[in-house]
């Protein structure tokens, strides 16, 4: 079973997910500490709510400095909108979800509405998100998982996000699952020659 810091921005959509197949028992993991970089997130709320430790950190050194006091194996990136650089002893085991299947609609500046805005003014009929470790550089670290969406000719970039959202919802513990279930060095290990 996988330790988790999960780091956020906002509403904690996600952490609700995760909060949810914990309790379910499908996503093998535990929430040891929720640090978010904005103050008033909705997230942090919520995570107090679930009864995990919540705190807010402006920074990498301050988030870091909360993490060392928790046994954490995984940092997760749950909509948090800042390049996050972990402690060394945790330099790959941070996980990211991006709103897009990887190398497609990512990097410094592609997130949220923004990819989604992208995908329908390219026509594109796929979407979907991508489950993936994260490195120093934007959407670069090794992929976990991908899952796609089809899109019709007349959604809206609301609706796109919301399908999207949807596959998130499943991708995301289903990727930790499989980090859980296969070890973190597998994913880097099968990328690096």
């Amino acid at each position: 079973m996988l330790k988790m810091a999960v780091l956020l921005s906002g509403s904690g959509r996600t952490l609700d997910n995760f909060h949810e197949r914990i309790v379910n028992k499908t996503l093998n993991a535990q929430v040891q500490v929720v640090i978010s970089n904005v103050a008033d997130a909705l997230g942090l709320t919520k995570a107090e709510k679930y009864g995990y430790p919540a705190f807010h950190a402006k920074d990498n050194e301050s988030i870091n400095t909360i993490i060392q006091d928790y046994d954490v194996d995984i940092i997760v990136l749950a909509g948090f909108l800042k390049l996050y650089h972990p402690p060394s002893a945790l330099s790959r085991a941070v996980i990211n979800i991006h709103p897009s299947l990887v190398p497609a609609f990512c990097g410094d500046g592609f997130y949220g509405s923004i990819v989604h805005r992208a995908v329908k003014k390219r026509g594109c009929m796929v979407s979907g998100c991508t489950v993936h470790f994260a490195n120093e550089v934007y959407d670069e670290g090794p992929i976990i998982y991908q899952q796609s969406v089809s899109l019709d000719y007349d959604d809206t970039i609301a609706v796109i996000a919301d399908k999207v959202f949807a596959a998130e919802c499943e991708a995301f513990p289903e990727a930790i699952n499989r980090v859980d279930d296969r070890g973190i060095d597998f994913f880097w290990d099968r990328i690096e020659e």
